[in-house]
């Protein structure tokens, strides 16, 4: 579990960038050399009264004292200042002659010199110690946003996105300017010519580019005002710019895949469709033409039985035709989101009755069981396409059940929904393919595949959960059963009972 971390949509902070002096700046160093100056003067006026017990060299050791505490609390300059004030204090009260800058013995002057010189270098290496420890701290910082907002990019999914948290954070290293980023033909808001003329902007601007290690995806371009741009600033943006690199390239890279697989899938559709129009739209082609030749040639004299059986031929491969093509349609349409639900208050034992009436030719010899009771309550849904699921699921059932063997189909209420059965008693379906076999151009190995194009299984699907049912299949002590549930609920309206409707007539 991610560590809880500051808010990541906060720009770049561009407060670790050093500034130029201003002018409250001496006017602090005023007060800080003043207070050295005066903590420095209580200091040796307390020594002064200690003159009689404390010999020069512990007085030169005593000095060290405040000149440490300035270098830690006031800084460098003022470690440095207290280090000359204390060397010219020393030398006046405490060094024969006193109360005068003159040293008549070489050994003073030697313990002034190296008194000098230890203040200045304690100094100096407290400032430089401190110096590090702040641009210790300062990195520490940079690192912490800088990882914060990788992590921000690492959370965006949009180009747009991704230019805006860059333009946003560049802005913020760099108050005073003008941004343009150009990224493969898309860009942010240049400035204005009147902009880039106006007497506060360089003429030329500071380019970064925006580049991973593979390519170059854009530039930045930067009018900044006439303050000179500092290689901390432009550095840290070069940094944010690759790192916004970074999250383009990704996000470019997402976006190709899936285009490609898109265009896969496209290809495998406009293959199936090709395969369907050669082989499985001839076939019914051929019979129709075979039976229609058969029916109209003047020259032959057809028994009435006859010409019912090449009529009712004509019809079931008219039937075929018409399935096929509504698959195909049907798949484009989910494909590309087009498929819209007509939906009105249907009986389903209805939709039942008008999908087996379109099935009764294949079914004449075992007519289907069905199990279906009038009072189920109306369910809100597309007729047509609900009888394009029975059509699909009766006929791959026929299909692979025993010839002579009837398929069942099965509906009864359930909690909030209906829950629907087509049961065939063919062969079940190994475990390794129950799971797939409502994906699209899915097809078992071994079974006979001469027909279809493994779509009709995969449109019921996508018709059912267009409903806001689900769908699957089951195998059976015998045969195979194919599951679907449609909601009862329209907009949050609960459906009528077609038995109380014919009440109120």
């Amino acid at each position: 579990m991610r560590s809880p971390m500051p808010n990541t949509n906060r720009p770049f902070s561009a407060g670790i960038i050093s500034e130029l002096p201003h002018p409250r700046q001496f006017y602090r160093w005023g007060v800080k050399t003043l207070l050295t100056l005066g903590v420095l003067s209580l200091f040796s006026l307390m020594l002064y009264m200690l003159r009689g017990v404390l010999s020069a060299p512990i007085v030169a050791l005593l000095y060290i004292l405040p000149v440490t505490v300035s270098a830690v609390f006031l800084g460098r300059w003022c470690g440095i200042t207290a280090a000359i004030a204390g060397f010219l204090f020393f030398n006046y009260l405490f060094i024969a002659p006193y109360y005068s800058f003159r040293v008549n013995h070489p050994q003073d002057l030697l313990v002034l010199m190296v008194f000098l010189g230890v203040s200045i270098l304690i100094s100096t290496l407290i400032s430089r110690m401190q110096t590090n420890l702040e641009t210790a701290r300062t990195r520490e910082q940079e690192v912490l946003q800088l990882y914060q907002l990788s992590v921000e990019f690492g959370e965006l999914h949009e180009v747009a996105d991704i230019l805006r948290v860059l333009e946003q954070n560049i802005s913020h290293l760099f108050p005073d300017s003008h941004l343009k980023i150009l990224v493969h033909g898309l860009h942010t808001a240049p400035p204005s010519d009147d902009d880039i003329s106006h007497s506060d902007l360089s003429s030329e601007p500071l380019v970064i580019e925006i580049t991973t290690p593979e390519m170059i995806l854009g530039e930045i371009r930067i009018w900044q005002s006439t303050t000179k741009i500092a290689q901390e600033q432009e550095r840290l943006a070069r940094i944010i710019a690759r790192l916004g690199a970074l999250a383009l390239h990704r996000v470019m890279l997402i976006q190709n895949e899936t285009r490609t697989r898109v265009l896969e899938e496209s290809d495998r559709l406009k293959s199936a469709i090709l395969s369907s129009v050669s082989h499985d739209l001839r076939t019914p082609l051929a019979s129709i033409q075979a039976a229609a030749t058969t029916l109209f040639n003047p020259e032959l004299a057809l028994e009435p039985e006859a010409s019912a059986e090449l009529q009712s031929l004509l019809l079931e491969e008219t039937e075929n035709m018409a399935q096929l093509i509504g698959n195909l349609l049907n798949m484009s349409r989910l494909e590309t989101g087009l498929l819209t639900l007509q939906r009105q208050w249907n009986a389903l034992s209805e939709i039942v009755d008008t999908s087996l009436r379109r099935l009764r030719r294949i079914t004449r010899e075992a007519p289907p069981r069905v199990d279906v009771p009038d009072d189920l309550p109306l369910v809100p849904v597309d007729a047509v396409l609900i009888e394009q699921v029975f059509l699909n699921l009766a006929r791959n059932s026929i299909k692979y059940s025993p010839l002579g063997v009837p398929i069942e189909i099965v509906a009864k209420a359930d909690t909030g929904q209906i829950h629907v059965q087509v049961r065939n008693a063919g062969p079940k379906i190994p475990a390794e393919h129950i799971q797939h076999i409502f994906e699209k151009f899915y097809q078992m190995p071994g079974k006979d595949s001469a027909r279809g194009t493994g779509l009709g299984l995969s449109i019921c699907k996508g018709i059912i959960e267009a409903h806001g049912g689900a769908i699957w299949a089951e195998n059976l002590p015998v045969g195979v059963s194919f599951h679907f549930t449609l909601p009862y609920l329209w907009d949050g309206t609960a459906p009528q009972m077609p038995v109380e409707e014919e009440e109120g007539l």
